[in-house]
């Protein structure tokens, strides 16, 4: 082993806790963005499926919840997504590279038992563009959510309608609970 090499390999290791610590802070304070973001979700589904129906739902996932995402991003100097392996709008849901191994990490961990509430990712990662801390939360299929990302036959006409009109190529659908959906995902340049 040359000198260089051990100092390069002793400089590493006395990164490493400042490291850590650095993914820790950036993942406490994405969770502090990303767990009122989901909250907020569901008390807006709740309110238009009260008001109009659970075909009412898709026009807060369609319009609400990417407006909520971007007013988000904007606030904080971070991008917010949900994303998916199946998705519902291909320009807003495609997974990058990873997004998509992490939710499929996800799914394995769900397979292994893990709660759903666990489900959470945090790293720093070199991209061609740069380095970026990463974030995400899976969002776990819940027993209403089957109405809209059920399978089809537990569907309402209307439902069906609607999705047909407002989401021409999608994917989101078969779902039971207790399934990975998707996640939300938190990318921020460092």
């Amino acid at each position: 082993m040359t000198s260089k090499t051990i100092l390069y390999a002793l400089l590493a290791l006395a990164a490493a806790p400042a490291w850590a610590d650095e993914v820790s802070q950036y993942a406490e304070e994405s969770r502090a963005i990303v767990t009122p973001f989901m909250q907020q979700l569901m008390v807006e589904n709740r309110k238009a499926i009260m008001e109009g129906g659970p075909e009412s739902a898709i026009g807060v996932c369609k319009k609400i919840a990417p407006r909520m995402a971007g007013d988000l991003s904007r606030q904080h100097g971070i991008r917010l997504t949900r994303v998916s392996l199946k998705v519902r709008n291909p320009l807003l849901g495609t997974a990058d590279a990873w997004e998509q191994a992490t939710l499929l990490q996800f799914e394995e961990r769900l397979a292994k038992g893990e709660k759903p509430e666990a489900l959470e990712a945090a790293e720093i990662v070199n991209e061609p563009n740069g380095r970026y801390f990463r974030y995400m939360k899976g969002i776990v299929l819940q027993q209403g959510c089957v109405v809209c990302h059920g399978p089809s036959e537990l569907m309402s006409a209307k439902v069906k309608a609607r999705l047909a009109e407002d989401y021409p190529h999608d994917q989101a659908t078969g779902y039971t609970p207790g399934q990975l959906r998707g996640g939300v995902s938190v990318k921020r340049r460092l």
